[in-house]
């Protein structure tokens, strides 16, 4: 399924002028998404492709961004995804409490493309390593991203946003339902 992303309404950017992504579960414990940024791709400061490693602060320039919850627990995990293909996964506890780094998920698979007015990141990401999301019917989930131009300037893109500053934690983000993967 395609989703469209909202800048929140006091950090809009001036360069992208939209986020859609494609979501989809495509086995009970595997999740991919297609990030498609349009807009001025080149006024944004894209660091070059790097090896696809764990980097932490991604967030702190261009990422893009997903947050999975699954069942009744305040439980929820976090993962970054740089152009540079750097990411990194995080599981909190509650709401931002108790973060550590979700050690046990495998490198994902990124791969970026910039065409002309368009900027696509595909994530294929394998949950098996985290039963309490791969078990689960269905998922919460969270989709973002934090857009840096050039010059510094942040825009903050997120399905739903809570009232106040940007806080793609807040229960209010996780406003996507994604079953479980049908057999085929």
């Amino acid at each position: 399924m395609q989703v469209s992303l909202v800048p929140h309404p006091e950090f809009r950017g001036e360069v992208v002028t939209g986020i859609d992504i494609d979501v989809a579960r495509a086995a009970p414990a595997a999740l991919a998404l297609r990030y498609i940024v349009r807009g001025d791709i080149g006024k944004l400061p894209l660091p070059p492709i790097a090896n696809t490693e764990r980097a932490d602060g991604l967030w702190q320039h261009t990422c893009f961004e997903a947050f999975l919850k699954s069942g009744t627990s305040g439980t929820y995990h976090e993962f970054n995804f740089a152009p540079s293909t750097q990411w990194a996964a995080y599981r909190f506890s509650g709401y931002r409490e108790g973060m550590v780094p979700a050690v046990q998920i495998a490198t994902p698979a990124i791969t970026i493309r910039n065409k002309g007015g368009l900027l696509e990141m595909e994530v294929a990401l394998d949950l098996e390593a985290l039963p309490e999301i791969a078990e689960a019917a269905i998922w919460q989930v969270g989709l973002s991203a934090v857009i840096e131009e050039t010059g510094g300037r942040k825009s903050y893109w997120a399905l739903a946003h809570p009232a106040g500053r940007p806080d793609f934690h807040h229960p209010d983000c996780l406003a996507l339902q994604l079953p479980a993967a049908s057999p085929p």
